[in-house]
């Protein structure tokens, strides 16, 4: 009994070291954004961010100061006038939150859409360098407790996704 055990623990032993052999790491964070096309994607998607902020921020200080002048006309203009203008105010106010949070969910799907592009690209080139190299296990790097550096294979993914795939477009 005890000289099966210990052939079944030899066996287990030398087949996770067969299997460890052929394992390797990725680091999908640094190929979405260190990759040609990922970092043009962020750029994009950064300017278009700062757009939209700028934009919003000035129509914010347009309506503050929409609101200062009916303020300090209050005395001026008739109660009922007075009231509509504060109406059409609240009005103006909700449409641009609706405008702003529309703007900036649409660009939180061109992040997403862009990132299922560059990983539906990745996923073929990551197949093919294992066929080619002999690999039988990739894992992403976030997924590795502790794990010799020469067993990254990150930088050659990035390598073969940027003669590949030089840019994504995003709308």
């Amino acid at each position: 009994m005890k000289k099966l055990i210990s052939i079944t623990l030899l066996y287990l032993v030398f087949s996770l070291n067969a299997s460890a052999d052929n394992s390797y790491f990725i680091d999908f964070n640094k190929i979405l954004n260190g990759s040609k096309s990922g970092a043009q994607v962020q750029k994009n998607l950064q300017n278009k961010l700062k757009a939209e902020t700028v934009k919003y921020k000035q129509l914010e200080n347009d309506i503050r100061k929409e609101e200062s002048e009916i303020i300090s006309k209050k005395k001026v203009l008739e109660a009922e006038e007075y009231k509509k203008k504060v109406q059409a105010l609240r009005k103006k106010v909700a449409d641009l939150q609706k405008n702003k949070q529309s703007a900036y969910n649409n660009l939180a799907k061109s992040r997403d859409d862009a990132k299922k592009t560059l990983i539906k690209a990745v996923n073929p080139i990551i197949k093919k360098y294992m066929e080619e190299n002999n690999i039988r296990l990739v894992l992403d790097k976030k997924s590795v407790i502790l794990g010799d550096t020469t067993l990254e294979i990150t930088d050659q993914i990035i390598t073969i996704l940027n003669k590949e795939l030089p840019s994504i477009k995003i709308n």
